[in-house]
């Protein structure tokens, strides 16, 4: 399993998205999510290059946003069909995944 570097950047007061660096590849993925209120996040977005296909790195952007979400006492929207389905799989997101 390749390493994964998640950060985290602003695109707007309303609007972020968290990337992912691969080590030893030039791609990146991506997660992006807009903030409903003060206590909701709608993910829109999940984006990972076919280089990096099968790496994982689309699940672990996923996991990350759940555990940022958690720690910050935020309520994922899931409009992207990626995580909805990847929340589907996992009963322990419930807490944080609106489905």
């Amino acid at each position: 399993m390749p390493e994964i570097t998640i950060r985290y950047e602003e695109i707007s007061q309303s609007k972020g998205r968290y990337i992912a660096h691969v080590e030893g590849f030039e791609a990146e993925g991506e997660i992006t999510f807009s903030r409903a209120g003060s206590t909701r996040i709608i993910v829109d977005h999940t984006g990972v290059p076919d280089v990096l296909g099968g790496k994982g790195v689309a699940k672990a952007l996923a996991a990350h946003i759940v555990a940022e979400a958690r720690a910050q006492g935020l309520k994922i929207v899931p409009l992207c069909p990626f995580v909805k389905a990847q929340a589907q799989k996992h009963p322990e997101w419930q807490d944080v995944v609106e489905l």
